[in-house]
C-alpha cells in the first residue's frame, strides 16, 4: 500500500472579481469589494492539498469568510501559492502582503490578532509580485497548483 504524503502549510489564494460588488461574508454582513485582484493567506495544518481543491470547488458548504467571496458569480480563483513545510506561517506572510496592499479589516483573521488576511490590489501582476515577495521574505518555497498535480 502506498500512501501519499498529506501536506501541511500556507497558501494564497488569488481571486479576480470583475467588478464592484457589495457581497455578504456570513456574520460580517455586507462587505463593498471593488474590481481588482485579492489575496487571501491561508493555512492547514490537516491538509493542505484538500483545503486548496475544496477552494477551487464551486459546490461547496459555507464555513469561511473566504467561501462567500468565492460563491460570488463574478469572482474566481486565478492563481494559488503554497508553501508545505508543514509550519503554519499564515500570520507572518498576511503581514508581509499587507505592506501594500489594501486590508479587508477583519476579513479571515477571527481566529488571529491580524487586522486581516485578505487583500486587494488593482491588478493580478501587483497581486503576483506581493505574494511571492512576501515568500520570499520568509525565506519559504513557493509552489503553484501545478506542484499539486
Amino acid at each position: 500500500m502506498v500512501r501519499k504524503t498529506i501536506l501541511k502549510g500556507t497558501y494564497c489564494l488569488l481571486i479576480d472579481l470583475n467588478r464592484n460588488e457589495s457581497i455578504g461574508i456570513g456574520k460580517k454582513g455586507e462587505i463593498q469589494f471593488k474590481k481588482g485582484v485579492y489575496v487571501y493567506v491561508g493555512s492547514a495544518l490537516n491538509s493542505l492539498e484538500g483545503r486548496i481543491r475544496r477552494h477551487l470547488r464551486k459546490n461547496k458548504k459555507m464555513h469561511w469568510h473566504v467561501d462567500y467571496l468565492l460563491d460570488n458569480s463574478s469572482s474566481g480563483i486565478i492563481d494559488v501559492f503554497y508553501n508545505a513545510d508543514g509550519v503554519k506561517h499564515e500570520c507572518e506572510l498576511a503581514k508581509e502582503i499587507s505592506i501594500n496592499g489594501g486590508k479587508i479589516e477583519g476579513f479571515g483573521c477571527s481566529d488571529c490578532k491580524c487586522p486581516a488576511h485578505l487583500f486587494y490590489f488593482q491588478n493580478e501582476s501587483q497581486a503576483t509580485l506581493n505574494c511571492l515577495e512576501g515568500f520570499k521574505k520568509l525565506k519559504l518555497e513557493v509552489k503553484t497548483l501545478e506542484d499539486l498535480d
